[in-house]
């Protein structure tokens, strides 16, 4: 991966850039800057093409954290790039500094971290990449699992639905198989934090087993 494929990265509160940081010059940065004020207001992921580069946002909590790519970096690691940043910027300023900061009052300290950030997945392309894979496998398992459990426990109170609740553990614990095959990949960092999904996982299993035995 070439040097230039990371360009510009930024951390902001709304629409409220409060850190950035690029080595070049150019429209880019004017673009990311329109794409951050259309974004929908949601916890999502959002990826934009223009002019041979990709505008790639990860929005969280009232945060947004945004990359500008070359194509030919494809997505994953711009979005591993994201998800890095993510964490570090919450392990520093979590809800407090970061709340009620002004525009650009960060970049001192956090700016020279989105280089660091940048510069160590231009450095490891293939550890970013197989990290965003699962990253974006595991977010699919959760998804499918909270919205199961949604699903029954809307359903749980009719007998007409029965057949979910027996079906349940079932689907649950497919889910826990492919969690645990996941979790040889992850950090432990990223272990821990899948590690309380997956008692999550158990706990809703073992309340449908009850109610199952119950009826």
């Amino acid at each position: 991966m070439g040097q230039q494929s990371l360009i510009y990265s930024f951390v902001a509160r709304g629409t409220v850039i409060l850190a950035e940081y690029t080595e070049f010059r150019g429209n880019f940065t004017r673009i990311a800057f329109e794409c951050l004020q259309k974004l929908p207001a949601s916890n999502n992921k959002f990826t934009y093409n223009c002019d041979g580069h990709t505008f790639n946002f990860l929005a969280e909590n009232g945060f947004t954290y945004c990359v500008v790519a070359v194509e030919s970096a494809g997505r994953q690691i711009p979005i591993g790039f994201l998800e890095r940043v993510k964490d570090d910027f919450n392990k520093r300023y979590g809800v407090g500094k970061a709340a009620t900061a002004s525009a650009n009052s960060l970049n001192k300290e956090f700016g020279p971290k989105l280089k660091e950030q940048m510069q160590y997945c231009i450095d490891h392309p293939e550890e970013i990449s197989n990290l965003a894979k699962v990253n974006a496998q595991v977010s699919e398992v959760k998804g499918v699992m909270i919205e199961n459990i949604e699903k029954v426990q809307k359903s749980s109170k009719s007998r007409h639905y029965k057949a979910v609740l027996f079906l349940s553990p079932i689907r649950a614990s497919c889910l826990l198989n492919y969690i645990r095959f996941l979790y040889r990949f992850l950090s432990v960092e990223k272990r821990l934090r899948f590690w309380s999904i997956k008692l999550r996982i158990s706990d809703q299993r073992q309340s449908f087993i009850g109610q199952e035995g119950r009826n």
